[in-house]
């Protein structure tokens, strides 16, 4: 798409956001990035924000990431996930016409369609089970229907589960790493509090999932507009075996206990992606191992 000069993000200061800014920087080092300081549910005051910045790309992070978070508080979810989404898109097609957007989306999304218990592509039918997939299902699939109707320029990326240094407790690895460092420090008695250990995630470094992003950055002018890319790796782990190699990690000792608040009533035991498409399009794959994923998020 040229040669980017200002290229907007929302959500710069969150876990992925803190990722992506670096990597933003090291293949672009000629644009001016910029953190968008708005209130997203806010229509008046995103139109102003655009406005001001009339950026030639958006990276579009800012949401309501946390499941929990999203049942306790659905109107939240649905005003910042999809009619944020919407101020955001709107604003840019009056301002920034030809900027493109990079929607973060999550393979959440699928929802029952991983009973089938096959790695999905992007052709799996979206079948939210939570309030927050049903959030991002619906931005996903107005962007996708604005992109055909009104000309908006948008890639909708899906990446399933993606961890790494800085993430909250709010997510399952988060807090496990967490309450086993606290451990490790003596802080904490030796017990692991844990949800469904028997489920089967697809696992990725934070790193390799803003690589992406940017990678469809650098290359949009060749790909077809509104279109939908998996980051997954392809390879399922039980949470039960991601949990071991981080007690083997820190060489501790501890129980583990089930706690019934963290189990989900519509969990599903296996969920993985089919990536082929951003493989074949973008030339990615993950560049980091199960070893290495463990580290970064103790």
């Amino acid at each position: 798409m040229g040669q980017l000069r200002r290229i907007l993000v929302t959500g710069a200061g969150g876990f992925v956001g803190r990722h992506l800014m670096p990597e933003l920087g090291r293949r672009f080092p000629w644009a001016e990035l910029v953190s968008f300081r708005a209130d997203i549910t806010d229509p008046a005051a995103t139109e102003t924000s655009v406005r001001d910045v009339r950026p030639d790309a958006c990276v579009h992070l800012a949401g309501i990431a946390a499941i929990p978070e999203a049942r306790e508080h659905p109107r939240r979810a649905f005003a910042v996930n999809l009619d944020g989404t919407l101020n955001l898109a709107r604003a840019l097609l009056a301002h920034a016409p030809g900027c493109q957007l990079i929607h973060a989306g999550s393979a959440d999304c699928y929802g029952a369609s991983f009973r089938s218990g096959q790695p999905l592509d992007e052709s799996a039918p979206l079948a939210p089970l939570n309030t927050y997939a049903a959030s991002k299902a619906a931005a996903d699939l107005t962007l996708g229907a604005m992109a055909a109707e009104s000309g908006l320029r948008v890639l909708r990326f899906r990446p399933f589960n993606h961890v790494g240094p800085g993430q909250s407790e709010a997510f399952a690895l988060g807090s496990f790493a967490a309450q086993l460092r606290r451990i490790a420090r003596g802080d904490a008695a030796p017990v692991l509090h844990v949800g469904n250990l028997d489920a089967e995630r697809d696992f990725l470094h934070v790193n390799d999932v803003v690589r992406a992003y940017a990678l469809a950055l650098g290359r949009s002018d060749d790909l077809p507009n509104g279109t939908i890319f998996n980051i997954a790796s392809g390879i399922p782990r039980r949470m039960r075996d991601m949990v071991e190699a981080m007690i083997v990690s820190l060489g501790i000792h501890v129980s583990v206990e089930i706690d019934p608040t963290r189990l989900r009533p519509s969990d599903i035991p296996r969920a993985v992606g089919d990536a082929s498409r951003a493989e074949n399009l973008l030339g990615w794959h993950p560049d980091h191992g199960i070893e290495e994923i463990v580290r970064s998020v103790l």
